[in-house]
């Protein structure tokens, strides 16, 4: 007999150790490979090795793993192929920190790269499987036995290969252009490192003073039509700046040539203050009209628009710091060139932090006349994401790939369709992303990444090679003789393995079993934001590398919200650990929760309370499971559901059919939340509620054939449910598997057992137009005894008007069973309605509730009218906020969602209660 409660803190591990035991999860089992099974892979996006299980991992994973549990049980060679990447800056992070935590204040530097990197490989060999292990937590079905890392032998070389390959056709190269750059790590981050936050900051404006003695008249007031009616006369032009510590490096001003208020000056130049270097003057529809004062300052070493600017224009570079955000001036060649009052002009500002140089700057023009306003500015200011310092543009020499080139073929794949983006609406994104891209810098100044092959010469020539000996032999075939070289100091950028991934992990560059037989894969089920970073490079590398798509459909789930919509982070406070939720409600809950929520399109609104209530749906599946124990339900070997004559058992085959064939269409269109519905409906109302409700009266019966016929019924349609469910709450209908249905020994653990496939014809529409109508029936007494609050144990009598002979028929075949179940102590059909009678309609029939005897209809009905009007005044205390302007232009979107949930909910119970009133109009007491 099952325990009374299912306990998964104590069933998950054992069930899972089992998995692995027995080698559930394992792809090519000989035994499939062998009848001819259709090959199905996923490949995991590869978590970061330093991460733990946030609640992305847990909606990504939990979907993907439904996606295999149901290919497997169909019978495919299912490969989840798992790993994970190096994260290069998060993971030199964590050691560095734990090295600053030691207190003998050696940092990596003193260690040298070759002891930091070894004692990086340390930290990942104790602490490196955090995330793996949670994984197994969550039900994770992966391929263990193939776990992959973005930086083992095999994916190393697969990187070294495309590197040296992409060089040699051109595709990799060396070029100097701004990138992201982080003062505090000291290195180049990816736009996804980046993180804009809106700040409340100061728009400065200055005062260029136009060189050689020029002068314009500026109009200083409009008429209402905006035309100009006074001037003055300037000899200067104000730009606005909100990072005054840049313009030591301007080298231009922009201004529009649609501005009449500066064509003119067009062609002409200003003096830098501080620096006295002249600028040009310059057309650019950078410059903005509307925006400031039009004129805008050009540092294209410093700013990503400027630095187009600066390239249209052929405007100078000068980069004004050094990598940890410092002013470096005295011995900066290119800025010393272009300032004219030379060095002691601005040695105040040298080695100064960028921001203390801000404040000096500004004063320094005050102090010279030529601060003309400070306006309060809210701008965004990009932060790095793992140092939370302030991000420079900063113009260095990087490494990069021409993902223009790359990215052609990789837009056509997605024209053609070879690859489908579900839902269709993120084409669209990836479209626009792909025809704008820009070059892709791969480098990064770390220790701890895949080294860049390339070898340099003593006069700077560059060999790249697989090998240092191959660079030595490139070397000496170019110089004529053996060369001393160095090899580059820089790492890759983790998204250039990580682009890799979908062939990579398969064993490429080799030609493996795993590659001819698992490329390319069925489906990437991935998050919106990383669109343009991993799923746009992995269609480049699979197409030039492969000449396949690395994908047939790329499935984008939306984010996991908290209960009110916002985005969870720590700073909010609203962050909802998983592992937490698993402690309290185990993995099922979790996952079901997600899975139901998981409509296309659409962000989940988490909460707890969520959870819990798919834990209860659990718990009526384990008393359903009790239930039938406790009557006997058992499989019977052979058993033909087909030939079952029972009306109820014929109806549960029917829909036991038709939810399989829902859920199944569900999953195959990745519309998980419809089959987490359908399976939830035909649970808890299906089954539970009405089949087992149906089956007491002939379990308890006489009819020994019709008892043995409905307990082997119910057993086959709860071992149905478990074959359904098992993908979404695996550790719970494994272990009723195991236990909770008894019956012959099981040929199979559940996890590998055949996902149902049933006869086109099971069931029959009489018998479920019969099972149907017992339940309208059951419905609509029930409901009146709800809303007339009549009491629990009383019996009342039922009265059918106009009823046909079949109706009549079916009243008479399940009179007992429909007394039972809607609490009757009659039931009759009759011509005439009784006195004191509440009516509702069940198809062609008036049924008739005489309750006069039973409750105080005066009173029933000054309480129903009491509780309308209660909600009449809620729903317009509601419409009054929702109809103020004031409230919905200040209230956060969240509030007002919920502001327009309360109406509904207010509405329907509003309705509710107004129909159970409307039944008591014209009844007498």
């Amino acid at each position: 007999m099952l325990e009374k409660t299912f306990q998964p803190q104590a069933a998950e591990p054992r069930i899972y150790a089992e998995w692995e035991k027995t080698g559930a999860f394992k792809a090519g089992q000989p035994d499939r490979v062998a009848a001819g099974a259709r090959p199905y892979s996923i490949v995991i996006p590869p978590p970061n090795v330093t991460g733990s299980l946030h609640m992305g991992h847990a909606l990504n994973n939990t979907l993907q793993d439904i996606l295999v549990r149901f290919e497997r049980m169909r019978g495919k060679d299912v490969l989840w192929q798992p790993g994970t990447d190096h994260a290069g800056i998060a993971t030199q992070a964590v050691v560095e920190r734990q090295l600053a935590e030691q207190g003998d204040n050696k940092g990596r530097r003193d260690m040298g790269r070759d002891a930091f990197v070894e004692k990086v490989w340390e930290w990942k060999a104790e602490s490196g499987s955090t995330i793996t292990n949670q994984l197994r937590r969550l039900g994770a079905s992966c391929d263990w036995s193939r776990e992959r890392f973005t930086m083992d032998e095999g994916m190393s070389q697969a990187v070294l290969k495309v590197f040296v390959e992409l060089y040699r056709e051109g595709l990799i190269y060396k070029d100097k252009r701004l990138v992201n750059w982080d003062p505090t790590l000291e290195t180049a981050i990816s736009d996804l490192e980046v993180v804009p936050t809106d700040v409340d900051g100061h728009l400065w404006h200055f005062r260029y003073p136009l060189a050689d003695g020029k002068t314009y008249e500026f109009p200083v007031e409009h008429d209402e039509d905006g035309n100009p009616t006074a001037f003055e006369t300037r000899d200067y032009i104000v730009v606005a700046t909100t990072r005054p510590e840049t313009m030591l490096g301007d080298t231009g001003v922009a201004v529009n040539a649609e501005d009449p208020r500066y064509a003119h000056l067009i062609g002409s130049h200003v003096v830098l203050p501080l620096v006295g270097r002249r600028i040009p003057i310059v057309a650019d529809e950078h410059a903005d009209p509307t925006q400031g004062s039009g004129a805008v300052k050009i540092t294209p070493a410093h700013d990503f628009n400027d630095f187009e600017v600066g390239r249209r224009h052929d405007l100078a570079m000068i980069n004004l710091m050094d990598t940890r955000g410092r002013l470096a001036l005295d011995s900066n060649e290119a800025f010393l060139e272009n300032a004219p009052q030379g060095r002691e002009a601005v040695a105040a500002y040298d080695g100064k932090d960028r921001f203390e140089a801000r404040k000096l700057i500004v004063a320094a023009l005050d102090d010279a006349g030529l601060l003309d306003k400070i306006d309060d500015h809210k701008h965004a200011i990009p932060y790095g994401d793992r140092s939370n310092d302030v991000i420079e543009p900063f113009l260095t020499d990087q490494w990069y790939v021409d993902a223009a080139t790359l990215a052609k073929p990789a837009i056509e794949a997605v024209e053609r369709g070879e690859t489908v983006f579900v839902p269709r609406n993120w084409e669209k994104t990836y479209f626009e992303w792909m025809r704008n891209i820009q070059p892709w810098c791969i480098s990064r100044q770390l220790w701890w990444g895949h080294r860049i092959p390339a070898w340099y010469g003593p006069d700077g020539e560059v060999f790249v090679a697989h090998t240092a000996d191959e660079a030595h032999a490139l070397a000496k075939e170019h110089y004529g003789k053996p060369t001393e070289l160095h090899q580059d100091e820089d790492v890759l950028d983790t998204w250039f393995s990580s682009g890799l991934w979908p062939f990579s992990t398969l064993g490429w560059p080799e030609e493996t079993p795993e590659v001819q037989r698992y490329y390319k894969t069925d489906v990437l089920v991935t998050g919106f934001d990383i669109i343009f970073f991993w799923v746009a490079r992995m269609m480049m590398f699979g197409l030039h590398f492969m000449k396949e798509v690395p994908f047939r459909d790329v499935y984008i789930h939306a984010l996991v919200r908290d209960e009110k919509g916002a985005k969870m982070s720590k700073s909010k406070g609203n962050v909802i650990d998983p592992l937490e939720l698993i402690d309290a409600y185990g993995a099922d809950a979790l996952r079901f929760t997600l899975t139901a929520m998981a409509a296309q399109g659409r962000d989940i609104k988490l909460a707890t309370s969520r959870v819990e209530g798919y834990r209860n749906f659990g718990t009526k599946l384990w008393n359903a499971a009790r239930f039938c124990q406790m009557n006997e339900c058992a499989r019977i070997a052979r058993f033909d559901i087909a030939g079952v004559s029972g009306t109820a058992n014929i109806w549960i085959a029917g829909e036991t059919r038709r939810t399989a064939a829902r859920v199944t269409e569900a999953i195959e269109a990745y519309k998980f939340n419809e089959a987490a519905a359908a399976l939830y409906h035909f649970v808890w109302d299906v089954f539970c509620d009405w089949y087992l409700e149906l089956s007491k009266p002939v379990l308890n019966g006489s009819d020994e054939a019709a008892k043995v016929e409905t307990r082997a019924t119910a057993a086959w349609a709860l071992d149905q449910i478990l074959l359904m469910l098992h993908p979404m709450m695996p550790f719970l209908t494994e272990e009723l598997w195991r236990d909770g249905v008894e019956g012959p020994a099981r040929d199979t653990m559940l996890v590998t057992a055949q996902w149902p496939d049933y006869a086109a014809d099971l069931g029959s529409a009489d018998a479920d137009d019969e099972i149907n109508w017992i339940i309208r029936l059951v419905t609509e007494v029930r409901s009146v005894r709800s809303q007339m609050n009549v009491p629990a144990g009383a019996k009342i009598p039922l009265v059918l008007r106009g009823a046909s002979p079949e109706t009549r028929e079916r009243m008479t075949r399940n009179r007992e069973m429909i007394e039972k179940l809607a609490r009757l102590d009659s039931m009759k059909a009759a011509d005439e309605a009784p006195a004191g009678a509440i009516q509702v309609v069940v198809d062609e029939a008036t049924v008739f509730l005489p309750l006069a005897d039973v409750i105080d209809l005066d009173e029933e009905r000054a309480r129903l009218a009491k509780e309308v009007s209660k909600w009449d005044k809620e729903i317009a205390k509601i419409d009054g906020k929702l109809g103020n302007q004031k409230f919905l232009s200040k209230a956060p979107d969240a509030v007002i969602e919920e502001q327009r949930e309360r109406r509904a909910d207010a509405e329907q119970t509003r309705a509710k209660l107004s129909d159970a009133l409307g039944r008591l109009e014209g009844v007498a007491s």
